[in-house]
């Protein structure tokens, strides 16, 4: 049977036909996925539900949420530690929990007071004795500065095995006959003022003696003043002069010459004075003694060259009165009974006539 719309056509003018009623089918099915069954025109009725009314009783859930009780948060402050990290702007203070805080415990009228506890004297242990005896230590006293020197130990119960400790430090010990033992110190050991402690010990520490003491003590040093010196020409017998505690006048020196029966002077200058101690070899500078502003100065008798009493310092210039070589003043240093040079003077100055023939040395007639 033939389908009225395809009466006359064509087959491409049916296959048309039939492609646009697929298409429109389609389309109505894209439709009624994309919208549902609003799509056909149906209406929905919204109905109103009565206001529900509040329940008397609390929901479930509520009964089972329980506040915990004072133990269980004081074991959650103790447990629980602090995360502190400091690089933090808002991180609290290091050794500090803001969320712990000391409560005091609640007085309890029926506790009794404790009471202190009470002391027990403790009685003192006294030191055993040391197992090592010591005779004598030579020497027991020393200049700092020094040079070394040689310790000798005398004592009892000593064997070659002991080692003697000086300040603290194992010595190299030389054990010999009757009970002696001896070491060297060095200078660097000595070199400043102080006391030093010496023991005689083994190794292990199972023998020990007592300690002694070696006092080091500071090199004696010159106790008068430089007050001034007498330069002379090609520094000939330079005299240099010093005023001791206790005198009137100064005394003088040369080189070479010993003050006070210790100190040799090695070196004289303007401005200072060096000496060696003959005993000890130790040097000791001296400078010139400089009386402070404002201080005033007392001249010595004629014949003593100015200088000053104890206290006092040389006037500028050297000696007061100036020297006068045609008068009987005496020079420190130089006695009374020289004779005296006395210069010629334009006065008493004879012109002697000199023949040309005295300064021609060259000249073989001459001779």
């Amino acid at each position: 049977m033939a389908i009225p719309i395809f009466e006359g056509k064509s087959p491409a003018e049916r296959n048309k036909i039939i492609a646009a009623a697929l298409l429109g089918v389609l389309a109505l099915g894209a439709l009624w996925f994309a919208f549902g069954p609003s799509f056909g025109g149906s209406k929905t009725v919204a109905t109103n539900s009565p206001t529900p009314r509040p329940s008397l009783t609390p929901p479930r859930e509520l009964d089972e949420v329980k506040m915990p009780s004072r133990s269980e948060q004081e074991l959650e402050y103790q447990t629980i530690p602090v995360n502190y990290h400091p690089g933090s702007f808002n991180a609290p203070d290091p050794g500090r929990n803001i969320f712990a805080f000391y409560e005091p415990p609640l007085p309890c009228p029926e506790c009794p007071t404790p009471l202190p506890k009470p002391t027990r004297e403790v009685t003192p242990v006294p030191e055993p004795t040391p197992p090592l005896g010591l005779q004598f230590v030579t020497p027991q006293s020393v200049y700092a500065g020094s040079k070394g020197f040689r310790l000798e130990i005398a004592g009892s119960s000593f064997t070659p095995d002991v080692r003697i400790y000086f300040n603290g430090q194992e010595m190299p010990t030389k054990f010999t006959d009757g009970g002696r033992i001896s070491t060297d110190i060095p200078a660097n050991m000595i070199a400043g003022e102080g006391s030093r402690t010496v023991i005689v010990q083994m190794p292990d520490r199972s023998l020990w003696s007592p300690q002694v003491i070696i006092s080091v003590q500071p090199p004696p040093r010159p106790t008068f003043q430089y007050v001034g010196m007498i330069a002379r020409k090609r520094y000939n017998n330079d005299t240099a002069y010093f005023m001791e505690q206790g005198k009137q006048t100064p005394i003088g020196a040369r080189l070479n010459d010993v003050v006070s029966g210790r100190f040799r002077l090695v070196n004289i200058d303007s401005e200072k004075v060096i000496f060696e101690d003959v005993n000890l070899g130790f040097r000791h500078t001296v400078e010139l003694y400089r009386p402070p502003a404002g201080t005033a100065t007392t001249t010595g008798p004629p014949g003593r060259g100015g200088f000053p009493q104890p206290g006092g310092f040389p006037q500028p210039g050297g000696f007061t009165p100036p020297f006068n070589p045609g008068t009987t003043q005496g020079i420190p240093g130089i006695p009374d009974g020289i004779p005296r040079y006395t210069p010629p003077s334009n006065a008493n100055r004879s012109t002697v006539k000199r023949d040309s023939r005295d300064e021609d040395d060259d000249d073989p007639d001459n001779r």
